[in-house]
């Protein structure tokens, strides 16, 4: 065990660490991460990443990677490769690739197996009927008229199925164990199924695939994995995956099972996801309103930070919901200490300081960052006409609004007192400009006679600012609790219509020009902001908000 271990170990890592005090397994630790390519992964998997890759970092041990590519139809090469780059993004790397595919030709010949030993048949009921013989919880299911067949005539259809003779659907391989089992998933499970499908691997080798609780367990016994770790809902799975174990006679590995992740307003069911994708409605998997771990990465989440928040939610067998605000206090922590401070104005509103000199421009100093003296300052250029926050003005303004006002005096950013002395309006009564007076003694925010403002707003020089668009994003849903979301095909309806709000014409300081994809920058008083990898171009940079610097959504929804 390494010195990172957290000397309070979670049930997970206790069970790991008392195996190896035990010699169990030789006192060898074996992991896996086994997602099916069928999507894109979400936050949901980056715990069991975490979990699964950091308990072999932790305890000298190895974790592999395997893809459970059994089901074809739904599989391809492109989900393949997004799952690697997620994982070697999120800072882990596999020591072994695997395919469930990589087995199919053993998995067939221990499915053989089975049959010899009298223990598999082939079932030609349709679908219906065999749901309807198996019965439910309070009543044994009825054994099928086919579960006599000879050991001959079940190897001799099986082959056939595997050569292509039958269609989709006529037959299928089921496990004889027990109808009458109060365990439903012992109920003669399915073994294989034939599906006429291209697969991304074998092309058309096969015809037969494996069911997922057939090829699981076996595919951890080939690999020799000594914690078979998933989460709570395969618990009912447990005593089949023994049971194919111990039917064969291979290597025994054990699985264990924790809570998944539960998240506030996030949605993680695959199939929705991709709705969402194939209709258009958002931007792809990699969206930054998708919960996957690449439209984190793209709205400006740091690897880092996830993994520390899956380890601030720890590991335990209680389904529970986490709130989202955990996950983003975990990067708003992180990026308070590492991200430099920009000025940007998001909804502008021209002021013109009229006892400025026209013509004339200054370079003011600004802090970086106030975290990390090591970031340096850098200068920011000041002139007659600044842009600042439409909503840091009131012409009516109550007591206690300090920002600015008619007649009212607040500080600048880094800058000067200014105070309002006209407001400026158009035929139909909107206001267009301010004009003001600054106080040229004031510099650097500070006046020489000891009076005081109390409020400090920020902006932009109007001749040097750069003009671009700037994506506020919230949240996918607006349920709280997923569980929440109606069902049937109104379920879009949890949707939240402001989830993505998008602002034309900001205006930024000129620094910002130098921003790449992936640079997490904070607009003061604004949040934590960075540049799209996939929308921006170098003359056009687009800025997407990461998280604001204060949870918004529980005061807004107090409202």
């Amino acid at each position: 065990m390494s010195d990172d271990t957290e000397s309070k170990l979670d049930f997970i890592r206790q069970i790991v660490a008392d195996d190896i005090a035990a010699g169990t397994h030789g006192g060898r630790v074996q992991t896996r991460f086994p997602p099916e390519p069928n999507g894109y992964l979400h936050i949901g998997h980056a715990k069991s990443i975490c979990l699964n890759f950091g308990i072999a970092k932790e305890f000298g041990g190895k974790c592999n990677l395997r893809f459970d590519d059994t089901n074809p139809q739904k599989e391809d090469v492109e989900y393949v490769e997004s799952i690697q780059e997620d994982i070697r993004w999120l800072g882990f790397d596999w020591d072994e690739l695997h395919f469930a595919s990589d087995y199919f030709p053993q998995l067939y010949e221990w499915a053989c197996d089975l049959i010899r030993k009298g223990l598999a048949y082939v079932d030609s009921q349709t679908t219906e009927e065999i749901r309807a013989g198996r019965g439910t919880a309070t009543v044994p299911g009825t054994e099928s008229p086919y579960r006599s067949r000879t050991v001959e005539e079940n190897l001799d259809l099986f082959a056939r199925m595997k050569a292509g003779e039958f269609e989709d659907g006529a037959h299928v391989l089921r496990a004889k164990v027990d109808m009458a089992s109060p365990h439903l998933i012992m109920r003669d499970p399915l073994l294989y199924r034939i599906r006429h499908a291209h697969h991304h691997r074998t092309g058309d080798d096969w015809c037969i695939y494996p069911m997922y609780d057939y090829a699981h367990g076996q595919s951890d016994s080939l690999e020799e994995i000594t914690h078979s770790i998933c989460t709570l809902e395969f618990e009912t799975h447990r005593p089949l995956y023994d049971w194919f174990i111990e039917q064969l006679g291979i290597f025994k590995s054990r699985q264990y099972e924790f809570a998944r992740l539960n998240l506030t307003h996030c949605l993680m069911s695959k199939r929705k996801l991709l709705e969402l994708v194939n209709a258009g409605v958002v931007d792809g998997w990699d969206d930054p309103r998708m919960p996957t771990i690449c439209g984190f990465r793209r709205r400006g989440y740091t690897a880092s930070s996830i993994r520390s928040f899956c380890k601030e939610i720890g590991v335990t067998r209680f389904n529970g919901l986490t709130d989202m605000v955990v996950l983003e206090n975990s990067l708003r922590h992180e990026l308070n200490q590492t991200a430099e401070r920009r000025m940007a104005v998001l909804n502008p509103l021209k002021v013109v300081l009229t006892n400025y000199p026209e013509g004339q421009s200054e370079l003011l100093d600004a802090v970086n960052n106030p975290e990390d003296e090591s970031k340096g300052t850098r200068q920011v250029p000041f002139g007659r006409e600044l842009y600042i926050e439409r909503d840091d003005f009131l012409e009516d303004a109550p007591k206690k609004f300090f920002r600015l006002a008619p007649g009212r005096e607040v500080r600048l950013r880094w800058g000067y007192f200014i105070r309002c002395d006209e407001v400026i309006k158009d035929a139909d009564g909107n206001i267009t400009e301010l004009h003001c007076s600054y106080d040229p003694e004031t510099k650097g925010g500070h006046a020489p006679d000891g009076r005081k403002v109390k409020g400090t707003i920020h902006w932009v020089s109007a001749e040097h600012a750069i003009n671009t668009t700037v994506r506020l994003y919230d949240y996918l849903l607006a349920v709280e609790n997923p569980a929440d979301i109606p069902e049937g095909d109104n379920w879009r309806d949890a949707l939240n219509p402001e989830s993505l709000v998008e602002l034309q014409d900001c205006k930024l300081e000129p620094s910002l020009k130098d921003a790449v994809p992936g640079e997490a920058i904070q607009f003061e008083r604004l949040g934590y902001f960075v540049v799209d990898s996939k929308a921006s171009s170098p003359e056009q940079p687009v800025f997407n908000r990461t998280v604001t610097l204060k949870d918004s959504w529980t005061k807004k929804s107090s409202q």
